[in-house]
């Protein structure tokens, strides 16, 4: 279900993704217990689906300056998006597809812009009356 039918449900608050550096994970994230979930993500990189019928794999590698957020894909494309803090999480920065945006668990949303598939780490928290 898209973020904007869950807003009374829930609300993305806002992603925690490196820096430009593709360092990992902010501290937010990895510093939470140390759990080997967490420390799998540390690594720069997240779980994409690349074209019709691709296949899950985590060789996508993730870029953020600001609020601008690249995801490269294994085969030289890439994907931008913008990190907004209105309760869609990450909208198309560029290019003529929409991103939409599911929650996919409660630490992560998926993205998906196209054929294109992406799952995100993400702070997701009640939504305010």
């Amino acid at each position: 279900m898209p973020i904007s039918d869950r807003r009374a449900a829930a609300m993305l608050i806002g992603l925690l993704l490196a820096g430009c550096d593709g360092g990992g994970m902010s501290d937010a994230v990895s510093g939470n217990g140390a759990n080997g979930q967490a420390k799998a993500e540390d690594d720069g990189a997240v779980d994409c689906a690349i074209g019709e019928g691709g296949k899950w794999t985590r060789d996508c590698r993730i870029e953020q300056a600001g609020e601008m957020l690249t995801i490269r894909h294994a085969d030289g494309g890439f994907r931008r998006f913008r990190i907004v803090a209105d309760g869609r999480g990450v909208v198309a920065a560029d290019g003529a597809e929409s991103a939409v945006v599911t929650i996919d668990g409660d630490r992560r949303i998926a993205v998906r812009a196209g054929q294109d598939r992406y799952r995100l780490p993400a702070t997701i928290g009640a939504s305010k009356p």
